[in-house]
């Protein structure tokens, strides 16, 4: 009895320890944002270059054709070769566009409901049910669109490897409603995990009871990587094409977060009956995407080589930001139970996984204090994380000394939080 006595005692006085230190922060009136996983400033002037790498002669593609006009509704071609370049796919298997990559998937996905797949029966719209795979934790924006359009999601549980292709494939191929499913296969959101070449092949492979099984594959962070040894992924269209299933994937990327978050440009590759496919509705959509955005950044950026420099520029710029949460959260959070996160090689997040049960009440702490985090749960479908623990951290906005008051303020949180629970039992 004695002992567990002193056991409560010194949770009380942890718990009032931290309460206190808590109350210290909440005074000083924080207003800081990690809740989205924006380039800062630095990052964005690194492509100042955009606004004056054109002049007005320079207005034609290298066919002639005047990027000011109507035409193109594909993209010019010197912007398909360069991301058929970057994406090791060939040119005519790839469509670029406006900004925004996620426009594209839900383009893609919006398309798939009024008229189906290339290998649909039928519009998915006409179907009774219809259900998409979720790797979780995942990228919210992803599950936002799925449920959007009014599809069923299934939350699969992420390995080391990418997700648990065990349960992938049994539910894929048992059950004909599932039509799809989301990958971010090069240090996915948030967790940083970079997908197998194993894993990479079951996707492709893999027996599926609908014939048009979709595989949505944003490759969001192709060239993001943190450090001078980065990971790297098959080319999953040619893969796909090897194992007899050559429409099976949409691949999707953009240079968002290598030039202007706002003012990029995106693409998507797949294979040609797919590029036919969508080029031929896309044809009533619009008359064509700002080819003149495409053509400055063609100038400025001018191929693979100059992207890649571009991208050791911003790991300059990022690579201190992931550090600082690193070794605070090691300093802070490294002796405690069912407390761990994970340590990217790339991308844009750290994925902090906390005591089961008080991720939204650290979040609202957190939240009570100024720093603005993204929603507990966002991470899994319909905003749900079964166990109450992932929380997203994006280190990539707030300077760093304003970083580093916002993770020592978070580790406050999950100490406090996680005491309160247990004085709770």
């Amino acid at each position: 009895m004695s002992n567990i006595r002193v056991s409560l005692e010194s949770t009380e006085i942890l718990k009032a320890s931290l309460e206190k230190e808590y109350l210290d922060y909440k005074a000083r009136n924080l207003k800081l944002n990690m809740a989205r996983g924006k380039p800062c400033r630095e990052q964005l002037e690194l492509s100042n270059g955009l606004l004056n790498c054109l002049d007005e002669k320079d207005v034609t593609d290298e066919t002639g054709f005047d990027c000011r006009n109507y035409g193109l509704v594909d993209g010019i071609p010197e912007a398909k070769r360069l991301f058929a370049e970057l994406l090791d796919v060939a040119v005519e298997n790839v469509i670029v566009a406006g900004n925004s990559s996620l426009n594209l998937m839900y383009d893609v996905l919006s398309r798939a409901m009024l008229f189906g797949m290339k290998d649909s029966v039928k519009p998915w719209s006409d179907e009774k049910r219809i259900v998409f795979l979720c790797p979780s934790p995942g990228y919210d924006r992803h599950f936002g669109v799925t449920q959007d359009l009014g599809i069923e999601m299934i939350a699969v549980p992420m390995t080391s490897s990418g997700p648990d292709m065990d349960i992938v494939e049994k539910i894929a191929g048992a059950d004909p409603d599932v039509r799809g499913m989301w990958c971010v296969p090069l240090y996915s959101n948030p967790d940083g995990i970079t997908y197998s070449e194993e894993t990479c092949i079951r996707l492709a492979s893999m027996k599926t009871a609908a014939p048009d099984f979709t595989i949505m594959w944003d490759n969001s962070y192709f060239v993001h990587h943190l450090h001078d040894e980065f990971d790297s992924i098959p080319e999953i269209i040619g893969v796909c094409s090897e194992h007899g299933n050559k429409n099976r994937a949409y691949e999707f990327a953009s240079t968002s977060k290598i030039t202007w978050a706002g003012s990029g440009v995106a693409c998507m590759a797949s294979s040609l009956d797919n590029i036919c496919h969508q080029r031929k509705h896309m044809g009533y959509q619009s008359i064509g995407p700002d080819k003149v955005n495409q053509l400055r950044h063609v100038r400025f950026l001018k191929n693979a080589e100059g992207v890649m420099n571009i991208m050791k520029k911003h790991e300059s710029i990022l690579r201190p930001k992931f550090d600082i949460v690193l070794d605070i959260l090691d300093k802070e959070l490294g002796e405690m139970d069912q407390v761990e996160w994970n340590r990217p090689k790339g991308g844009y997040f750290i994925s902090l996984f906390v005591v089961p049960g008080t991720a939204s009440e650290v979040v609202k702490l957190c939240k009570d204090c100024g720093v603005e985090l993204t929603p507990a749960g966002a991470t899994y479908p319909y905003g749900k994380d079964p166990d109450d623990r992932n929380i997203r951290i994006a280190p990539s906005f707030p300077p760093l000394d304003e970083l580093e008051i916002a993770i020592q303020v978070l580790c406050t949180a999950v100490k406090l939080a996680a005491v309160r629970k247990s004085v709770a039992k």
